[in-house]
């Protein structure tokens, strides 16, 4: 971690000299802790602006940009219920969740202990009750002949079952008390 002086210096002696140059810079800068910076440096950066956690419609956006183009089973009325029980996540925490989910069907094979052969060739892991089920693992599967579930919902709640936001309430409530005092509108 970078000790206050040090981040001092560097913007100080090392971003400024930048800003007198031919033309215009844009220093841009973020952090999670600005109550740690320096006055000085609070000084220098003449826009102060809040970002706060998406709401419900932009969790449902980043759960759809994070997905990408994977296939999945997941309809609108899923991206926002999905949305709905992420109160409190940050974009990253969804990104990580979507990961998460998106190694489900992985998961599923690696733990799979009956697979079924499908018409065109491919191997899909199944419950052992399944008719024409053979009992076999992932690495018995023909190499290129494994066809792994789709991401579903259910990949998604089991996700969501383990998965905590990684911001803090009262750091929350530090931020929008630290604006209150030394923020500004957009």
């Amino acid at each position: 971690m970078l000790s206050p002086f040090f981040f001092t210096n560097f913007v100080v002696y090392d971003l400024l000299p930048l800003s007198a140059s031919e033309g215009r810079v844009l220093v841009l800068g973020a952090t999670n802790v600005p109550w740690e910076l320096d006055p000085a440096i609070r000084r220098r950066f003449e826009k102060r602006v809040y970002i706060p956690l998406p709401g419900t419609q932009a969790r449902a956006e980043i759960f759809k940009i994070s997905i990408g183009k994977t296939p999945h089973q997941l309809t609108e009325s899923d991206f926002k219920e999905l949305a709905q029980h992420t109160e409190g996540f940050s974009g990253s925490d969804i990104s990580t969740l979507v990961k998460g989910a998106l190694m489900e069907p992985i998961r599923t094979c690696q733990l799979a202990t009956h697979f079924v052969k499908l018409q065109d060739g491919n191997y899909q892991p199944v419950p052992p009750n399944v008719k024409g089920a053979v009992e076999m693992g992932l690495y018995d599967v023909p190499s290129g002949k494994l066809k792994p579930p789709i991401c579903n919902r259910i990949d998604f709640d089991r996700v969501l079952k383990t998965t905590k936001p990684s911001v803090n309430p009262d750091d929350l409530k530090r931020l929008e008390d630290w604006m209150e005092q030394f923020g500004q509108e957009g």
